[in-house]
């Protein structure tokens, strides 16, 4: 049942961190940051318990991955017409994308399988 929205849209069902869920229609075009300052403006009365203080907290998941303000729905090449699910979380602050932290970890992480030696895939 997917035609209840416009072909040239895409339903957004969002999840809070309470399993709370509301679904909302954007277009392709629409950021990461229009989302989030869409759902501020027009905070369900369901979610009253969740209200945050600014959109600018208010962040998108897909994916496992945080999505950056300025990324669209487009970019993601999420189905018109369709329902995609995301979770919706309150963060002051993303991770930055291939930071130096992150790396840093990721080596440490797999060199400690080989402690110098070399590994084999097989």
């Amino acid at each position: 049942m997917e035609s209840r929205f416009p072909a040239d849209k895409i339903n957004l069902r969002l999840i809070l961190v309470t399993g709370k869920t509301k679904e909302f229609i954007f277009s392709p075009s629409d950021s990461a940051t229009d989302i989030a300052q869409h759902i501020f403006d027009n905070w369900p009365q369901e979610w009253a318990e969740e209200g945050v203080s600014k959109a600018e907290i208010l962040r998108l998941i897909y994916q496992g991955r945080f999505l950056h303000g300025n990324v669209t729905l487009g970019a993601l090449q999420l189905p018109l017409g369709r329902t995609t699910v995301m979770h919706l979380v309150p963060r002051e602050n993303l991770p930055e994308p291939n930071s130096q932290d992150q790396r840093h970890k990721s080596k440490d992480r797999s060199s400690g399988c080989c402690s110098g030696s070399a590994c084999s895939i097989l």
